[in-house]
């Protein structure tokens, strides 16, 4: 009996997309993280009688033929590109981006890395890091005497000094664009890195290429929507229930066909 093995593959797929719900919600929180969704396909259908056959020695053509579908799978965990809300932090090295993009990192392992998580610090050095440490690409350091740091929109670092009128130009904040930003591969801690479907990554300076601009003393927040979470996952558990009840009558349809004598 087919229904049992079509069942199994929708409850695993419901349970999937449960796993996925749980991980947005994980993550209302977390600075800049965009919202996932788990997207379907059916499987492989049996050709009981193929569309278009021939059924008789007139030429009579089956219209629709028979075909038997034979479950679901998961095809992909898509990101919503959606922007969340930008929160006001004040911090002077807290940038939100407005628009497209994702900041560069150097990784431990010398590749780059990519994040929209702007709550950058300053390490012992003066180096403009992340919050676990990873440079900013390119490098900029801030002198120990300066009072103040001001990041411009289009992502020019200046420092204040008490014994200078005019500020100083510390570096220049760029911005990484993709060409299909949902093939970045997510490795965690709000970081992505380029694969083959992404393609590589265009580097510019914010405001140009069809990028975002940089706010300072702001963060972006979770782009998950709490209401519409719980409504999946409510639709979730109802499509799990309605393929365990699946089982449950195949089970009993072979029960009634081993009694019968």
């Amino acid at each position: 009996m087919r229904a049992l093995q079509i069942a199994a593959t929708g409850m695993s797929a419901q349970q999937t997309r449960v796993e996925v719900i749980s991980n947005n919600l994980a993550n209302m929180s977390t600075t800049g993280y965009n919202a996932r969704r788990a997207e379907f396909a059916d499987l492989h259908y049996q050709q009981a009688a193929r569309p278009g056959s021939v059924t008789a020695a007139d030429g009579t053509v089956i219209p629709a033929g028979v075909q038997l579908g034979l479950g679901v799978r998961a095809t992909a965990v898509s990101v919503n590109l959606q922007q969340g809300g930008l929160a006001q932090t004040g911090g002077d090295l807290d940038v939100a981006i407005e628009g497209g993009g994702y900041l560069e990192v150097t990784l431990p392992s010398g590749i780059s890395g990519y994040t929209r998580d702007g709550g950058l610090k300053r390490s012992a050095d003066g180096l403009i890091v992340t919050s676990d440490g990873y440079p900013l690409v390119p490098n900029i350091t801030i002198p120990d005497d300066a009072r103040a740091i001001s990041i411009n929109a289009g992502g020019e670092v200046h420092a204040y000094f008490a014994d200078r009128v005019e500020p100083e130009l510390l570096g220049q904040i760029t911005l990484a664009g993709f060409s299909n930003e949902k093939g970045l591969e997510a490795i965690g801690s709000n970081l992505f890195i380029e694969t083959a479907a992404s393609g590589g990554a265009q580097v510019v300076n914010p405001g140009e290429e069809g990028l975002g601009t940089l706010r300072q003393g702001y963060l972006e927040e979770s782009s998950v929507d709490a209401v519409r979470e719980i409504t999946e996952l409510i639709k979730a558990q109802r499509g799990y229930e309605l393929n365990a009840k699946v089982i449950t009558a195949a089970d009993q349809m072979l029960g009634a066909t081993v009694q019968v004598r």
